[in-house]
């Protein structure tokens, strides 16, 4: 249905702008609320076993019930996760909120909003509404728009650095922003309204052609490439703006600048991917060599003498990372059978979800013995990832694919 891309690309837009700014201010609130490292990253990683629980309830229901209802309803949870968490700063609201509403917890900068239970149900509406020829370049449009307005939304996260300099306190300061993303959550719940769906029993009759890969065979390469690439993010995602601060001694509007520079300067390369995919002759080519050459610039930050030098390096990561991104959501969609997709994009994503439970704990233990190990610990499972990924999806092709096969 090509009359759902643009309330998909409205929706998007409005989620990466909010996510933009919770990202930021998120661990900053935490700690003005008095949680050190080691409670910070417990509560980001009892929230994330929240998060863990919708994204498998996603893939069923979407599948069954319809991936618009879907939408609106964790729209609406993020209505709620927003007015809580600028109504109490408890670790039991906390954890609910984020966990709940998906509070700071968006994929970080350049991310484009790539993250969370909603994308399961956002990645089979894209992939039905265009043709396969066409939708890595309809991913790019997608990420491109995320990009875009979550460069602006990271500009709001200079906001309490205002309020405060007015003379509010930081925690009143903080709350403010998190009614601005209640607020903004109820444009998502009335965007999503305007999605049209086929029903879903019409999709599991709809004929289709064979697919390369069966349910369990695609699920399970997913699991395992996925694990690893959540166990990396989840040292680097969550932590990565109290690193700064530790690290550089750098507050929310810094931050909140750096991150609108990677955003503007990751979003063109969103728009290049189908490209790069058409140049190399396949997906997974490009997704293994622009993920590879990422990790270097990432491992770079760990020498940087400022922190300028080290969101330069960041940036060069997140813009490499942005070339590969669309062509990864293309792929898996052209992998999988329609009539579980939402399953596909959700269960394969679970083993990502709980590797980031797990190692925002540990890196948030580490990190007052060892300040650089979000980074240490990111690049290491993060290449596992890489090589992990291409051994398990080199021959397989995608349909609208063209071209010689990658081979081994």
């Amino acid at each position: 249905m090509a009359q759902n891309l643009r309330w998909l690309y409205m929706g998007r837009a409005l989620r990466s702008f909010v996510t933009a700014f919770l990202t930021v201010i998120f661990p900053l609130y935490l700690a003005q609320s008095g949680y050190g490292a080691s409670r910070i990253g417990l509560a980001l990683a009892l929230s994330g076993l929240m998060t863990l629980l919708l994204v498998a309830a996603v893939g069923p229901i979407g599948d069954r019930f319809g991936r618009r209802r879907v939408i609106i309803g964790l729209s609406v949870l993020a209505v709620a996760g927003g007015a809580a968490m600028a109504s109490s700063a408890s670790f039991l609201v906390v954890v609910l909120a984020s966990g709940l509403g998906g509070v700071g917890r968006g994929g970080g900068a350049g991310s484009g909003g790539s993250w969370g239970p909603l994308f399961p149900a956002e990645q089979p509406l894209m992939a039905a509404a265009v043709r396969p020829e066409e939708r890595t370049g309809a991913f790019g449009i997608l990420s491109f728009i995320g990009v875009m307005a979550g460069a602006a939304g990271s500009l709001v996260a200079a906001v309490p650095a205002i309020l405060v300099q007015g003379g509010m306190g930081w925690l009143p300061a903080y709350r403010v922003l998190f009614w601005v993303g209640a607020i903004l959550a109820v444009g998502m719940v009335l965007v999503a309204l305007g999605l049209r769906e086929a029903r879903p029993s019409a999709v599991e009759t709809a004929a289709e052609p064979p697919q390369a890969l069966s349910f369990r065979q695609l699920l399970g390469r997913l699991a395992v490439t996925n694990g690893l690439n959540g166990l990396g993010f989840g040292f680097l995602g969550p932590m990565l703006t109290y690193w700064f601060y530790r690290r550089y001694g750098v507050g929310p509007a810094e931050i909140g600048l750096l991150y609108t520079v990677i955003n503007l300067a990751s979003a063109v390369p969103y728009l290049g991917s189908s490209r790069l995919t058409a140049y190399l002759g396949s997906a997974v080519r490009t997704i293994t060599l622009t993920r590879a050459a990422g990790l270097v610039a990432m491992a770079t930050m760990i020498f940087m003498p400022s922190f300028w030098w080290a969101g330069a390096a960041y940036t060069v990561r997140m813009m490499l990372n942005s070339l590969g991104m669309p062509a990864r959501q293309s792929y898996v969609m052209g992998v999988a059978a329609e009539r579980y997709r939402s399953r596909i994009a959700a269960y394969s994503s679970l083993p990502s979800q709980a590797g980031a439970i797990i190692s925002p704990a540990i890196g948030g233990a580490l990190m007052d013995s060892v300040i650089d190990i979000p980074i240490f610990g990111s690049v290491f499972f993060m290449g596992l990832n890489v090589i992990t990924y291409y051994l398990a999806f080199r021959n397989v092709r995608p349909a609208g694919e063209t071209g010689p096969a990658p081979g081994p």
